[in-house]
C-alpha cells in the first residue's frame, strides 16, 4: 500500500520530530525477518524507549536533512529499519542485541553525535553500559573510599583504647 502525498509529509514530519530529540540512530536491514520477529523487536524497542520504524529511504533522507543524522545518507539503501533514541546507547543496544540472536537482522550503520558509525561502531556503542548502570558504578566508586576510611578509623580507635575513650585534645 503506497502513501499519498499528505501521508508521506506526515511521516517525514513525525520522523524529523523524533530525530530532533534523539542522540542516536541505528540502521539495520530486516530482509527475511518474520512478522513475529519484527513485532518482538518492536516490543523490546518500545520498552527501552527506542523509536523503531520501517521507512522508505527517500522519506528517511528527507526527515534527517539538516540534522546531525544526515551523515548516514550513504547507508540508507535497501530495506531498512530505523531506530532513534534519546538515550545515547539504547537504539544501538536494541538492534545489536536482537542481531545477536537473529542472523536475518543485519546492522548497516548508525550515527552518534553527528558522526557516522560503521557496523563495528554500532556494536561498540551497544556494548557501553546504560546510563543507570553507569550511575550506579560511579556511586559505588564514590562510596568505596569512604567505607575504607571508616573501617581504618574504627580499627585505629579499637587498637588505641580497646574501646576506651580517647583523651580530650
Amino acid at each position: 500500500m503506497s502513501l499519498n502525498r499528505n501521508e508521506k509529509a506526515a511521516v517525514v514530519t513525525d520522523v524529523a520530530a523524533q530525530a530532533a530529540k534523539s542522540q542516536t540512530l541505528a540502521l539495520a536491514e530486516y530482509r527475511g525477518l518474520t512478522v513475529e520477529s519484527l513485532n518482538k523487536l518492536r516490543v523490546d524497542a518500545r520498552a527501552k524507549g527506542v523509536y523503531l520504524h520501517v521507512l522508505k529511504n527517500t522519506l528517511a533522507r528527507r526527515a534527517v536533512a539538516g540534522t546531525p543524522f544526515e551523515v548516514a545518507r550513504e547507508a540508507m539503501a535497501g530495506p531498512l529499519i530505523y531506530g532513534f533514541s534519546e538515550d545515547a546507547v539504547a537504539a544501538a543496544k536494541v538492534i545489536a542485541d536482537f542481531a545477536k540472536t537473529n542472523d536475518k537482522l543485519v546492522i548497516k550503520g548508525g550515527v552518534y553525535a553527528g558522526k557516522a558509525l560503521d557496523v563495528e561502531g554500532v556494536k561498540a556503542l551497544a556494548s557501553i553500559p546504560s546510563r543507570e548502570v553507569l550511575i550506579s558504578q560511579v556511586a559505588g566508586l564514590l562510596k568505596s573510599p569512604i567505607q575504607r576510611m571508616a573501617g581504618v578509623l574504627a580499627a585505629l580507635a579499637e587498637k588505641r583504647g580497646g574501646g576506651a575513650e580517647a583523651p580530650a585534645a
